[in-house]
């Protein structure tokens, strides 16, 4: 990806991750997040032990200061590259700030941890991937780990796929704002290859698809190209974290009734949709397709 030097970012947009937390809510993965519960699903143990239930005095390693105060421009990317991680914020809700009416967007921060991190939605530790949690409307991402983590998965990496994950999370803060949400989080915890569960996270991926058509042409002005490269690692990162070929690697077998984030070729079809079209507004049709694969 190429960043503009001379784009503001706002550090701002980005918080330090600090104790508190409890238990409320059930935290949304998706660019890698919940794999535990997918691994929960197969091996049968109790995903809550990782996620949304450990006690609010588990390890957690907080900062009391915004550590990318310093990433003022894109410039400055080039001299630290963790400002990139702004950059990514910073563009994803610059456009989605445009596509509700003025003043209506609520922005939402991205809090960078090491380890574990305490949340609304109970302590998660780095394993999790990157989760977000509509109880405190933020998005959690350990830097350091995500790139590894991706590596693991077979994922090639690099900028794009970190963009990609960011802009899913941010997926589910959209989803919370219309109240999409709510209402398949109040239908219970349902999974296989047409579950509610499912279409909520195709149209995450949707939802990142058209800000990388987007990206571009946002107010913020900072992403300035995204190139054919940057069109591959996404797919290759969105095919990665499959149900099916995570299952794969993992156990050995897949099981489509487990699923919560759809198969390589779902997760691909629907970042697709809206990278093809840039409209936020076909995403909706992940509730209303009756073949999510075509």
């Amino acid at each position: 990806m190429e960043f503009n030097p001379n784009a503001k970012l706002d550090s701002s947009q980005l918080q330090p991750s600090a104790g508190g937390g409890g238990g409320g809510g059930v935290a949304l993965g998706g660019g890698l997040g919940l794999i535990v519960m997918i691994l929960g699903l197969i091996f049968g143990f109790n995903p809550g032990d990782l996620l949304g239930n450990m006690p609010s005095s588990a390890d957690n390693t907080s900062q009391s200061t915004n550590q990318y105060e310093h990433c003022q421009s894109g410039a400055d990317i080039q001299a630290d590259r963790e400002c990139r991680w702004v950059a990514y914020v910073n563009s994803v809700q610059g456009y989605w700030n445009t596509q509700f009416q003025q003043g209506q967007y609520q922005a939402a921060a991205t809090v960078p941890f090491t380890g574990s991190v305490n949340t609304a939605c109970g302590t998660a530790n780095s394993q999790v991937g990157p989760f977000y949690c509509p109880a405190d409307q933020k998005v959690y991402v350990d830097t350091e780990f995500v790139n590894q983590l991706l590596q693991q998965l077979g994922a090639q990496g690099g900028e794009a796929a970190e963009a990609y994950i960011i802009a899913h999370e941010y997926g589910h803060h959209i989803q919370t704002l219309t109240g999409r949400l709510q209402k398949v989080q109040s239908a219970g915890n349902q999974t296989g290859p047409e579950s509610p569960q499912v279409r909520l996270e195709l149209q995450a991926d949707c939802y990142a698809g058209v800000w990388f058509k987007n990206a571009v042409q946002d107010p913020t002005g900072i992403i300035s190209g995204v190139t054919q490269d940057d069109l591959n690692r996404i797919a290759d990162a969105a095919a990665s974290v499959g149900d099916d070929r995570i299952q794969q690697s993992t156990a050995g077998q897949v099981t489509p009734e487990s699923w919560t984030h759809g198969s390589a070729k779902m997760r691909q079809n629907w970042l697709g949709k809206g990278f093809t079209t840039g409209d936020p507004n076909v995403c909706e049709q992940a509730f209303t397709s009756e073949n999510l694969e075509a």
